[in-house]
């Protein structure tokens, strides 16, 4: 597909995307929304990927990470979220549940035996364990944060202010009937100032109708903060998980992430990208962040090939 304008607003901020990267979009319908998939790179590439975004972010705003993933030899698909980029239907009853059960579905439908890999970003780390742990699929998890939003400190760091994080939780359970459809500002309730240490790229996400320029109904905000991970970290049976923080992240800091982490009884593995915000493209840790992505897709892929079955 050509990509269109509004959709390389994201790629000046990270390296040049090679001219050569296929990229192709259709639309799925799931219950009653059409939701925007966007597939990138070479189809027969010998591993998957599923790459979620975060709140404030989209297909378009992941567009050129997964061009610089599928180098590595992956092939990768990234939709947009009930509620952002060019996905569509009743916006104003989005929940939080939709989205883990969007995602479940997703990598239902992208599972062909190959290896899969889910990759999260911000809040879709997160998503992308729990979308582990709930759908028995995937052979790796990556994340650039592990969000446990039950945990008080990890909510204090999501909204705009700490006074915010103490009234939460019971300001949550006041949205009921119509008032959760209604919709407000991601930047009134979320420090979306900090999702980028690049003053340009922070203005961008803020631009952006589709992403973090947008609103979401406050029923979406409630169904979030009363979440937790979808099985508890002691519990967790999925895949390895690799967590790639940002390691100058000024909106969630590392050892959030990495206290989750390390409750979890599987193989992990913590990687701090250096000089990297939230939105990870500052060098040299996208670099890092490449390299570790290549270093695990090429594991993959050599493992499928030694054990074809």
């Amino acid at each position: 597909m050509t990509t269109p304008d509004d959709d390389r607003r994201y790629e000046p901020y990270v390296r040049p995307v090679a001219p050569s990267v296929r990229r192709t979009a259709e639309t799925w319908v799931w219950q009653d929304r059409s939701v925007h998939l966007e597939h990138v790179g070479d189809p027969e590439a010998p591993v998957r990927m599923l790459l979620v975004h975060g709140a404030g972010g989209n297909a378009a705003a992941m567009w050129p990470f997964a061009a610089h993933l599928s180098q590595a030899g992956a092939y990768v698909t990234v939709l947009d979220l009930p509620g952002y980029g060019r996905t569509r239907g009743k916006d104003t009853t989005i929940t939080y549940a939709d989205w883990r059960r969007v995602l479940v579905d997703a990598a239902a439908r992208i599972d062909d035996g190959r290896p899969l890999v889910l990759l999260g970003a911000s809040l879709g780390g997160m998503l992308a364990l729990d979308t582990a742990a709930s759908s028995g699929r995937g052979d790796l998890v990556i994340a650039t944060c592990l969000l446990d939003v039950g945990r008080s400190e990890v909510r204090a760091a999501l909204v705009r202010a700490r006074w915010m994080a103490r009234i939460a939780l019971p300001a949550a359970r006041l949205v009921v009937g119509p008032l959760r459809r209604l919709r407000v500002p991601v930047r009134w309730l979320a420090p979306m100032q900090a999702i980028s240490n690049d003053p340009a790229l922070r203005a961008e996400v803020l631009r952006d109708p589709r992403g973090g320029g947008g609103s979401m109904p406050l029923g979406w905000f409630r169904t979030l903060l009363e979440s937790g991970p979808a099985v508890p970290p002691e519990e967790y049976a999925g895949p390895p998980v690799l967590l790639t923080h940002p390691a100058c992240d000024r909106w969630t800091p590392t050892h959030i992430s990495a206290q989750f982490l390390r409750r979890l009884p599987v193989r992990t593995r913590l990687v701090e990208l250096e000089g990297c915000g939230h939105f990870p493209v500052e060098e040299p840790g996208f670099e890092q962040l490449l390299g570790t992505v290549v270093s695990e897709v090429r594991g993959l892929a050599r493992d499928r090939r030694a054990d074809p079955t």
